[in-house]
């Protein structure tokens, strides 16, 4: 374990690289006592409420509604619905965990509170409300906020619905369409959407649509007879409610449209960048339990009559676990900073293809360290129950947290497109050759 340095508070488990270096303590520019005050109750809350429970739903392949209600209750909902700012009208509506000031909130409490959710390990599906912000943030009316009530009060669930069996990451390729009831006051929504987080909890699908007259339009649709909601078996994420949506001549409010006509799909693609944000800090943390796992059981093991950690090659396979896992966590962090100091269509305009890269670069760096990790336990990290549980879960899981935001080969090259947008056009006169 590291030397205990007089003066130093830490915070956590005492494993090498099981903690982010600010809880170890070391001191960082991003961290305030609010910060601190936030993860150690998220931390407590987590324990308490989720990790006793988890083999349970895992076994039973759901989780209880009862636990999204007390996410409400405890503070949790909302600020993961947030993200970086707390909207002025929810501040004081809605409860905030470890009292933090709904004003003093930023992008880090948005990393702490979901860093500390992912200490569960994988199971997937437990708050799903990053579809919140594509709705309050581009216009609505007296319908929409009585559903965003509903959602963070705890009362209702609603899922983003916009993948469909033959359009993932090509999501201008979704065929679901709408047409206008004869007295215009409904649309009529027929097609599918598939792989949906959290469908068979959902109460309503924020989907994305074919407009009636072009375009494509964002609804929030009721469950109702009208649309078919069947369980998908997954390799990973079985507590996730994944599921097959089929919407049959579903008649939907014109007043449940999201933001303007016609601009649904700029709503989505920028709530994206928000999506896969959360999705590398779901990485980082499970490259943490990772590497916290593997370290915990070599100092343990005698292979040969001696530990395991006393084998050179077995040092240097935690040393590139731990090397790539930091600077992962160095990534994010400057990143959050940047999107915290700038406006929103600013950091659209200049963070989107790095946000891209960012999620895509978490994966890979996640897929390699459980790969390491499960090296180092062997079978038992092959096995469920025991020691290695939380590995064996999050490597069923890697792909699961991958894939969903948009596939790694789709994200790089849209990040390296963005980089590259504007300067390739010039690029012929600038660096013309010069004749000697």
């Amino acid at each position: 374990m590291p030397p205990a340095v007089s003066g130093i508070e830490t915070y956590g488990s005492a494993i090498p690289y099981a903690e982010p270096p600010w809880a170890r303590g070391l001191p960082s520019p991003f961290i305030r006592e609010s910060h601190r005050q936030l993860q150690k109750a998220m931390r407590e809350w987590v324990e308490t409420n989720m990790i006793p429970f988890v083999t349970e739903w895992e076994a039973s392949r759901s989780i209880p509604h009862g636990l999204y209600k007390a996410c409400a209750v405890g503070g949790i909902l909302m600020p993961m619905a947030a993200g970086a700012r707390i909207p002025e009208s929810w501040r004081g509506k809605y409860p905030i965990l470890g009292d933090v000031d709904g004003s003093d909130w930023d992008g880090f409490h948005d990393f702490i509170i979901h860093d500390e959710m992912m200490r569960v390990g994988g199971i997937g599906g437990v708050v799903k409300t990053l579809c919140v912000p594509a709705i309050w943030k581009h216009g609505r009316g007296p319908a929409i906020d009585r559903i965003i009530d509903e959602v963070l009060s705890g009362d209702s669930r609603l899922s983003l619905a916009v993948t469909e069996p033959e359009a993932g990451s090509d999501v201008q390729g979704i065929t679901t369409a709408a047409t206008l009831s004869s007295d215009k006051t409904h649309f009529v929504v027929n097609g599918q959407k598939k792989w949906i987080t959290g469908g068979m909890y959902a109460d309503y699908f924020l989907t994305l649509i074919r407009a009636p007259d072009g375009g494509f339009n964002l609804v929030i649709i009721p469950k109702d007879s009208t649309v078919t909601v069947r369980p998908m078996e997954m390799c990973g994420s079985t507590c996730a409610g994944t599921a097959f949506v089929e919407f049959d001549d579903t008649h939907v409010p014109v007043a449940n449209r999201a933001g303007v006509e016609g601009k649904g799909l700029t709503y989505v693609m920028s709530n994206f960048n928000h999506e896969r944000l959360f999705i590398s800090f779901q990485s980082l943390r499970c490259a943490r339990m990772c590497l916290e796992d593997s370290i915990s059981h070599t100092i343990a093991r005698e292979t040969f009559g001696q530990k395991l950690a006393a084998h050179a090659a077995v040092r240097n396979r935690l040393a590139h676990m731990a090397r790539e896992t930091e600077a992962l966590q160095g990534w994010i962090e400057g990143l959050v900073y940047q999107l915290d100091h700038l406006s929103e269509e600013a950091a659209v305009a200049l963070l989107a293809g790095q946000t891209a890269q960012l999620k895509a670069h978490s994966g890979i760096i996640l897929e390699r360290v459980a790969s390491h990790a499960i090296q180092l336990m062997g079978g038992l990290g092959l096995t469920r129950g025991g020691r290695g549980e939380r590995l064996e879960r999050i490597w069923r899981d890697v792909k699961a947290i991958t894939i969903p935001g948009g596939s790694e080969d789709i994200l790089l090259d849209f990040s390296i497109r963005r980089a590259l947008r504007g300067c390739m056009d010039h690029s012929e006169s600038r660096h013309r050759p010069t004749k000697i």
